[in-house]
C-alpha cells in the first residue's frame, strides 16, 4: 500500500470514526440546518471549516503549537453547543449577514478541530523526517469524508423533512437541540479530565 493510500484511509477514518462522533456532531450541527437550494453558502461555511483546521492541524503537528488534549477535547463540544445556539435564533433567509457569522464561527471553530485531528496524526508520524506530505494526504483524506458526511446530512434532512412533511423551522430546532443535548452531556463528561490536567 502507498504512502498516500496508508494517511489519506487514516484522515478518512479518522473523520468517519462512529466512536469519535464529536466531529461528525458538529458537522451537523454546523450544516443540517441548511437546506439542499442554499448548497452556496454550505460551501462556503465548509470552506472556512477547512480553512480553520488545516491551519492548527500543520501547527500542532509541525510543533509549532501544543495544547493539552484534555482543553481541545474539553472546547470541541463547546464549538457544538455554541453553534447550536446560534441556530436557536437564525432566521431563515437572513442573508449575508447570516452567511458571514456561520463562516466565522466556522472558521474559529475550525482552528479548534484541527487539534483534534493533529493527536492522532502526531501519534501515527512518531519521529519521522518528513511530514509535509503525510500532513497533506492525512487532511486531504479527513476533507474528502467530511463532505461525504455534510452531503449525507443534507440529503438525509431533506428526505425527512419531505417524507414527514416537516417545516424547516421544525427541523432546524429539532436538529439542534438534538445536537446540543449530546454535546452538553459530553462536555460534562470532559470537565473532570479538564481540571485534572490544570
Amino acid at each position: 500500500m502507498s504512502d498516500f493510500s496508508i494517511w489519506f484511509t487514516s484522515g478518512l477514518e479518522h473523520i468517519a470514526d462512529i466512536t469519535a462522533y464529536d466531529h461528525i456532531l458538529f458537522l451537523v450541527a454546523l450544516c443540517g440546518v441548511w437546506t439542499i437550494s442554499e448548497w452556496k453558502s454550505i460551501l462556503l461555511i465548509v470552506t472556512a471549516f477547512t480553512l480553520g483546521h488545516c491551519l492548527t492541524l500543520a501547527a500542532a503537528a509541525l510543533n509549532v503549537i501544543y495544547i493539552p488534549t484534555p482543553i481541545v477535547e474539553f472546547l470541541i463540544p463547546i464549538t457544538i453547543l455554541a453553534t447550536c445556539i446560534y441556530n436557536f435564533t437564525r432566521k431563515p433567509g437572513s442573508g449575508n449577514a447570516s452567511i458571514r457569522l456561520h463562516f466565522g464561527f466556522a472558521f474559529f471553530f475550525g482552528l479548534i478541530h484541527g487539534l483534534g485531528f493533529s493527536y492522532l496524526l502526531k501519534s501515527m508520524l512518531g519521529v519521522a523526517d518528513d511530514i509535509v506530505l503525510p500532513l497533506f494526504y492525512f487532511n486531504f483524506g479527513i476533507e474528502i469524508g467530511q463532505i461525504i458526511i455534510i452531503a449525507c446530512i443534507i440529503l438525509i434532512s431533506f428526505l425527512l423533512k419531505k417524507g414527514f412533511n416537516i417545516s424547516h423551522d421544525k427541523w432546524q430546532f429539532f436538529l439542534s437541540a438534538a445536537a446540543f443535548g449530546i454535546a452538553l452531556i459530553m462536555a460534562l463528561e470532559r470537565i473532570s479530565p479538564l481540571i485534572e490536567s490544570l
